[in-house]
């Protein structure tokens, strides 16, 4: 009974992607771009990971989709060279990594990972450990939102909200590389 999404961020399991793609064909999809991170630095040496996490990060931040663009064929061509297996990773995750750039700028910072989510899941089952089981989803809505009220666990307030109103742009970023 879910509406259509207009943008939906992901943590990059591939299952989750083909099965937004087979129910909401043409909904952009963000990768996380913290769990990228992470899988990069997983293909390549820790002596490495400092330069990586540096060139990651340039990119990844940059202020307009002109210079992630720029900056994001430089890292691969960078590490094509230096270390191979850190740029196919990145390629692995294609437009979906970009995403985030068909949205109006002050959105960027809330749209790029899952982080704000995965946090609030975190502190939910941090609060309900000591059940074994909720009797009902009704049951955990009830407890997640008596959570919330109380204060005992927040949300982060979405950067942009104030133009949470707009539809993502059509054009994804150049991945000509």
């Amino acid at each position: 009974g879910l509406q259509r999404p207009e943008f939906l961020i992901v943590d990059g399991a591939g299952g989750l992607e083909k099965a937004v793609a087979a129910v909401w064909d043409g909904v952009p999809v963000q990768r996380c771009t913290v769990h990228k991170h992470r899988n990069l630095l997983a293909h390549a040496p820790e002596r490495l990971h400092e330069e990586i996490t540096a060139d990651y990060n340039d990119m990844i931040y940059a202020a307009t989709p002109e210079e992630i663009t720029v900056r994001r064929k430089a890292f691969l061509r960078k590490w094509r060279l230096k270390h191979r297996a850190v740029a196919d990773s990145l390629e692995e995750a294609g437009e979906s990594l970009f995403a985030f750039v068909r949205l109006p700028p002050s959105q960027w910072r809330s749209a790029r990972t899952t982080n704000a989510i995965e946090r609030l899941h975190e502190e939910f089952k941090r609060r309900i450990k000591t059940q074994t089981v909720l009797p009902s989803a009704e049951t955990a809505a009830m407890l997640f939102w008596a959570l919330l009220a109380s204060g005992q666990i927040s949300m982060r307030k979405v950067d942009g909200w104030q133009t949470l109103a707009s539809k993502p742009i059509a054009q994804p970023v150049d991945l000509a590389a």
